[in-house]
């Protein structure tokens, strides 16, 4: 077993410290090694994010000059951007000012329709200890400002050193040989108005840590704090666990401050050091042992956190977890997140031999040990053949709970995303509920352009590598980052997916038998109010495609923007899982048209999807299918079923909906047919259709 040990200015207080440290790390081993001869779980959080059929706006707000890692060179190809921005706040001086941090050292400040202007060279003030050549996170990481900016002018920063090249000692430091400092700076400008900094300095506390990964990450204020406030004016500091706590206890050693949330008083002077304060309501300041300024622990890399500024005025931390899970937690004061005896709501076994083996089920007697978990995840979804010993690539970036104007659809919705595909995912902040064992449904976002045209992030940063951020201005609305390009887009919106109006002409009553032209007719029964394919179909010469279906021949022969809707049954026994029914559009020739399948199984890949034929084997078209499972299935009985399904002409969206919900189950954009007739089948199974209505325009 190892111990961690801090150094301090009062070293002779640590030594017995050391003991109590021993018997804590000790004691939160118990439960992983208890439980290590669990089975493993390979896919941690089977539910993926559902479609919402909500899209984001976005308008280019500024764009970043090209800067170069200090001191160099790099050899990580993942440092080398645009320029690493890595947030945005708008100043609290009433200004409209914005500032930006770039992880390269310079501090900017972006006015309304205005370009970027240096307010602060950090590198150059810092120089040469300054360091941001290796480690995703080292350089200049984050800037916050004194709710008071307007009239003492203080402002905070982090970045970091190079241990080699200072002389200075950390305040704390980790059991490995220390590597690198993380700073926090007090800055006060003689004039808070001005456009570029002028005044002075001090240092408030200085971090040792072992490795490039998981330093002093955010830095902020409660903007629900006002005067009088028992938080007001406390700095909340966002401490990772420098990559240790994967092969120690360190995370769980309150007489340190890695992978904690700090909380402390800048203008206090009670701490060790001297140089700040340590809040008497913080949780552990009567624990002995432990460090005054620890207000949360159990952190691998605590990235991004935010308040919700109504409603519960909680706080939420998006979490970056190991190989598995992505979490946010609700955080409150003394609340222990697990890490590294847990890994989001799992054990995580440091000492299995294979990395495959390390996540396992939570022991029965877990509630016992108090830690807290998420209240929403999303996992790595990992292909099959992933090498468990690398990275998927998966690292959630934390957000914020929208409480703006502009986005009515998203108000109370906790908006956050994925650092590195550029994923923008939303919860109910209603639904991420503190002590449940089921986590809140997470909802997928879309992007479109000023010009309205669907995008993703990976469009807009011109990279597969989108290096996500967002950041929110004094009114609550939202803006998108990315290193990638050095960009920000302000949210200006949002719109429905498939929107469009599709209310000029219907055709309906059109169930009888003189309307349908079935590929094989003596396979079907037009009774009157139904279409009934009664004999399952079969494979027909010719592309890939379904063996039998019936076109409606009632109407116009090209339907552009068109909406469907019928009700639906699959008479195919429930025992059989590769059943399923279609719905066809766009058709115009028996190997050019486009169908949703509608199926129970979602593991393969003919299944439970949108496709289209054009003259070849059918082609998966739609947004849910991930190459191993698509959207959840569609129909898993042999009851009737509401279907909806809607085709815009000009943008090429199609939208499948099940069962009246709001939301689309499947979304696919695609040009290739952009009309035809409609209809209904299936590939080899049987089924019927009822309640047609076709509406176009």
């Amino acid at each position: 077993m190892t111990t961690s040990t801090g150094v301090r200015p009062r070293p002779l207080v640590l030594a017995p410290l050391l003991v109590l440290s021993l018997l804590l790390s000790a004691l939160v081993i118990l439960p992983g090694t208890a439980h290590a001869a669990s089975e493993p779980i390979t896919d941690p959080i089977p539910e993926r994010p559902a479609t919402s059929g909500i899209g984001l706006t976005v308008e280019e707000y500024a764009s970043f000059p090209k800067t170069e890692p200090p001191p160099g060179p790099v050899t990580d190809p993942r440092l080398v951007r645009q320029a690493r921005i890595n947030y945005l706040s708008e100043l609290p001086d009433g200004s409209g000012r914005m500032a930006v941090p770039d992880l390269n050292g310079k501090l900017y400040l972006v006015e309304e329709g205005g370009s970027p202007q240096v307010y602060l060279d950090i590198a150059a003030t810092f120089g040469p200890a300054f360091f941001a050549s290796r480690g995703l996170g080292q350089g200049f990481g984050f800037v916050t400002f004194d709710p008071g900016f307007k009239r003492n002018g203080r402002f905070y920063t982090v970045h970091t050193e190079l241990a080699s090249a200072t002389t200075a000692v950390p305040d704390f430091r980790q059991q490995a040989a220390t590597n690198y400092h993380g700073i926090i700076t007090e800055w006060t400008a003689d004039d808070p108005s001005a456009d570029t900094f002028q005044g002075s300095r001090r240092e408030i506390l200085r971090i040792g840590f072992a490795g490039t990964i998981h330093g002093i990450q955010q830095i902020d204020f409660n903007p629900n704090a006002r005067p009088h406030n028992p938080d007001y004016g406390l700095l909340h500091v966002a401490v990772g666990d420098g990559g240790q706590g994967v092969r120690n206890t360190e995370p769980q050693d309150l007489s340190l401050p890695h992978g904690k949330i700090l909380r402390i008083d800048p203008r206090g002077t009670n701490s060790a050091n001297g140089k700040y304060g340590i809040p008497a309501r913080n949780p552990f300041t009567r624990t002995p042992g432990a460090l005054g300024e620890i207000y949360a622990y159990g952190m691998r890399d605590p990235h991004r956190f935010s308040w919700d500024t109504g409603g519960s005025r909680r706080m939420y931390l998006g979490h970056i977890g190991q190989h598995a899970v992505e979490s946010v937690y609700e955080v409150r004061a003394g609340d222990n997140l697990g890490w590294s005896e847990r890994e989001g709501a799992f054990v995580f076994d440091k000492t299995a031999a294979d990395p495959c083996d390390q996540m396992l089920p939570l022991p029965e007697d877990d509630e016992k040990y108090g830690y807290t978990y998420p209240v929403a995840a999303y996992d790595h979804d990992p292909p099959a053949d992933w090498n468990c010993t690398s990275d998927v690539g998966r690292a959630i970036v934390g957000g914020f709970v929208y409480r703006g104007h502009d986005l009515p659809e998203l108000r109370g919705k906790y908006v956050f995303g994925d650092i590195v595909d550029g994923r923008l995912l939303f919860a109910d902040a209603l639904d991420m509920r503190r002590g449940e064992k089921e986590l809140a449904q997470l909802y997928d976002l879309m992007l479109y352009d000023a010009s309205g045209k669907r995008v993703t992030m990976r469009d807009l940063a011109g990279d597969t590598r989108v290096d996500l951020r967002f950041g929110q201005d004094a009114d609550g609305e939202l803006y998108l980052l990315s290193k990638a390009n050095g960009k920000i887009w302000k949210v200006t919106g949002t719109r429905m997916f498939a929107s469009c109006d599709t209310g000029g002409s219907s055709l309906r009553h059109v169930m009888a038998g003189r309307n349908w032209a079935p590929v094989t007719p003596s396979k079907w029964r037009f009774p009157g109010h139904e279409a009934v394919l009664a004999e399952p179909g079969v494979q027909r010469p010719g592309p890939r495609r379904p063996f039998e279906y019936a076109v409606l021949t009632a109407g116009p022969a090209a339907l552009g923007s068109v909406r469907i809707d019928a009700e639906v049954r699959i008479d195919t026994p429930v025992e059989v899982t590769n059943r399923d029914v279609i719905i066809v559009f766009d058709y115009q020739s028996d190997t050019k048209f486009s169908y949703a399948h509608l199926s129970t199984d979602n593991t393969i890949y003919p299944h439970n999807g949108i496709f289209v034929v054009n003259g070849a084997d059918r082609l998966r078209i739609e947004d849910q299918w991930n190459g191993t499972t698509g959207a959840p299935p569609a129909i898993t009985d042999t009851d009737w079923h509401k279907v909806r399904v809607v085709r815009c002409a000009s943008s090429g969206e199609i939208a499948v909906y099940v069962d009246g919900s709001k939301r689309p189950l499947m979304t696919a954009v695609d040009t290739t047919l952009a009309s035809g007739r409609v209809g209904f089948g299936s590939f080899d199974n049987i089924g019927r259709l009822r309640g047609l209505k076709v509406s176009y325009r």
